[in-house]
């Protein structure tokens, strides 16, 4: 998508695993929360995607972000005095098996950081980064009882989310359970206007 559309995209979520291992502070402190698989604090993440936006043109795209009511009144007052409104919100929309299935399959690379799927991009969890040949590692936050933590807070904090955007009349839904480019054509659709 980033190549298609020439959009810069960011993930806090990513940019915050840089920072971890770096060790900065900003990592240490947002490990506090990942590694018992809670969200990041709203001041924290807020903080992340200002400092990326102050850093880049009018157009992104957002990957993962926001998470919460709270997130998301941050991003409308830096969106706001930007002058950026958002154009679109899409909610990607996958059944529970399916993102424990994707959660199992997650690897990512120890020199590059890419994260691959086990059966999608490798063969198996034992084989090479295919970016870099890196050893292929699971991220620490990929356990079961770490997931099953994660849905709780999806559900507590992430879930409104759909009903504050679809009031703004900004929500796009897009199935999710499909294959990656199934996924990103129905993506592509909608950012087209079709």
């Amino acid at each position: 998508m980033q190549a298609r559309y020439q959009l810069p995209i960011a993930s806090p979520g990513a940019i915050l695993r840089e920072e971890l291992k770096v060790r900065t502070p900003l990592g240490i402190e947002a490990e506090k929360f990942t590694s018992k698989g809670q969200l990041v604090s709203d001041p924290v993440i807020n903080g992340v995607v200002k400092n990326w936006l102050d850093r880049h043109d009018s157009a992104f795209v957002f990957d993962g972000y926001p998470r919460s009511l709270g997130q998301a009144a941050a991003l409308d007052q830096i969106v706001s005095a930007r002058k950026t409104p958002l154009d679109v919100v899409l909610s990607l929309e996958a059944d529970r098996e399916t993102i424990r299935g994707r959660v199992e399959r997650r690897m990512m690379c120890s020199a590059c950081g890419r994260i691959v799927s086990v059966g999608l991009h490798v063969a198996s969890k034992d084989s090479p980064c295919p970016s870099c040949g890196g050893k292929l590692t699971r991220r620490l936050d990929d356990t079961p009882e770490t997931l099953e933590l994660r849905m709780r807070e999806y559900a507590d904090k992430t879930e409104p989310l759909i009903d504050y955007y679809r009031g703004c009349g900004l929500l796009r839904c897009v199935d999710a359970t499909s294959t990656p480019e199934i996924v990103s054509g129905a993506i592509a659709k909608i950012l087209e206007g079709q």
